[in-house]
């Protein structure tokens, strides 16, 4: 069985989510914004938050440590963290993640990784108590790491937080069921930052229907949809 997916995020008017971009407002700062973000993401009543490599990396900003010498590491997963409360997940299809521990801010991380993920990538990832589900195929199946996430490890809801390609990714796979949307009061208008889904085609694959709009403060209005396939 698949978890309940959230895709919980902030964009500005124009629908970026590089907030470092973002123009000023009277209304609230970024910082009020970003706080207003977790308050919401709490209330989602979520067991685990997933992310592409680029945005755990800036959490997890570690350089290569394999183990001099290991055992061949176990495929396809090695769940170090059964007993979790809350799973950082990280989809890294090539193995370019790099942990010092195995957490992230207490969260328990979880990588899903590609099938030609190296041996010795692996045993680094065991070593620093970091579990990991590796697919059969060099791209991550994202719908089989999500039925192993529930099988092994009970979890049933997970917020998707990523950047534009792994949201897409998963709007593409049918794996969203709801869209929580903050929206605040500010432009970036930037030709080369990032959009909530970007680089896959979604008007065939997706549609949303409206299902709350609640006017927030500092200038955010929260929007909720659900998702189906078409």
């Amino acid at each position: 069985m698949k978890p309940h997916i959230v895709c919980h995020m902030i964009v500005s008017l124009d629908g970026r989510i590089l907030t470092s971009r973002w123009s000023p407002s009277p209304d609230g700062s970024r910082a009020d914004w970003s706080a207003t973000y977790g308050a919401i993401h709490d209330e989602l009543d979520v067991q685990g938050w997933i992310v592409g490599r680029v945005s755990m990396a800036e959490m997890s900003d570690s350089a290569p440590h394999p183990p001099q010498s290991f055992a061949a590491p176990p495929r396809p997963r090695n769940l170090a963290a059964k007993a979790a409360a809350t799973y950082a997940i990280a989809v890294d299809p090539s193995g370019k993640l790099h942990f010092d521990g195995p957490d992230i801010a207490g969260d328990a991380a979880v990588v899903w990784l590609g099938g030609e993920v190296s041996d010795a990538h692996l045993a680094e990832l065991a070593s620093d108590g970091v579990s990991y589900i590796v697919s059969p195929t060099p791209e991550i199946d994202l719908a089989a790491a999500l039925e192993t996430m529930n099988t092994e490890l009970g979890v049933t809801r997970l917020a998707l937080e990523g950047g534009g390609g792994v949201n897409a990714a998963f709007f593409a796979a049918g794996l969203v069921d709801e869209v929580s949307l903050l929206v605040a009061p500010a432009l970036d208008g930037t030709s080369d930052s990032r959009a909530l889904a970007e680089g896959i085609a979604l008007a065939d694959l997706t549609q949303l229907s409206l299902i709350g709009c609640e006017k927030l403060e500092h200038g955010l209005v929260h929007l909720r949809y659900a998702v189906s396939r078409r």
